[in-house]
């Protein structure tokens, strides 16, 4: 099992780091490679772990179900960072010989939720604290804190402890539809609900925004929510967590584990070209 892995992750990496490796199902790949030349960007080295998850033996084909740990090392202009990204993968074999290997994409945004109003909602005085939220998304991103409940799709929640961790006031308790906040054994739709909480964010009198029209507007602690079918039901949320060198936002995020991401989400297995994002400023 270990050279199987060793070999399906030397594949993987050499096509990141070579054009001429890649093959026409390699479309992620190939995005994300299109979009580092947009912005001027190469990848200048790559880094990769894998964990096995589980692993099924059945009259000599195996069937494996791993994770990959990448660290892109990327170079832009003078800046040079450290993008990191855990890609869940399955391969399948027969007696050794790697018939299949492919990424198990996630169903962002898949929960249902109950749509509340926020017209009860008081005014609270807090501040928020960018840097508190922004070290919070860098201690957690490829973890899971275990003062809160893990979800499957976990991406909202992430973010929402993000805010909290900078000081974002809790208020609706314990109605699920209204507000945003977090116990322990209940939580508001809008803590853990992609669509939810960008509706939050719209229109909360607790926690206050500033809706932006580009993505370069925005500063460390700000959020990104992405609509990926264009169809008006947001999937996904991240954090801004860094900047490139033409000042664009880089992002944390859960589900598909993520640090210091390109905000387009352009090599992402959920990107469509219909795409829809909105930028929301935290204000005090």
């Amino acid at each position: 099992m270990r050279e199987k892995l060793k070999l399906l992750l030397e594949d993987r990496v050499q096509k990141y780091v070579s054009e001429s490796a890649l093959r026409a199902e390699d479309r992620k790949i190939e995005n994300k490679l299109t979009s580092l030349k947009e912005r001027s960007a190469e990848i200048v080295n790559v880094k990769a772990r894998a964990s096995v998850k589980s692993s099924n033996e059945d009259k000599g084909y195996s069937s494996i179900m791993y994770d990959i740990h990448f660290k892109y090392l990327i170079k832009q202009k003078d800046l040079i960072y450290m993008e990191e990204e855990i890609e869940h993968r399955q391969a399948v074999a027969d007696n050794g010989r790697i018939l299949q290997d492919m990424e198990v994409p996630y169903r962002y945004g898949a929960e249902t939720f109950e749509e509340g109003s926020e017209d009860f909602e008081e005014r609270i005085p807090y501040t928020y604290n960018r840097l508190k939220a922004v070290q919070y998304a860098e201690r957690w991103w490829n973890e899971f804190n275990p003062a809160y409940r893990r979800f499957e799709d976990d991406c909202t929640s992430f973010i929402s402890q993000c805010l909290r961790a900078g000081g974002a006031p809790m208020s609706g308790s314990p109605n699920r539809s209204r507000g945003w906040w977090y116990s322990g054994k209940s939580w508001s739709w809008s803590w853990s609900v992609a669509h939810a909480l960008k509706l939050y964010l719209q229109s909360s009198k607790g926690l206050r925004t500033q809706q932006v029209a580009r993505p370069d507007e925005l500063t460390f602690g700000d959020i990104i929510c992405y609509d990926f079918e264009g169809d008006g039901r947001y999937n996904h949320n991240t954090i801004v967590t860094g900047r490139d060198a033409y000042g664009m936002p880089l992002v944390n995020a859960h589900t598909t584990n993520s640090r210091l991401r390109y905000w387009k989400y352009e090599d992402s297995t959920a990107y469509t070209p219909k795409i829809k994002y909105t930028f929301f400023r935290i204000l005090n």
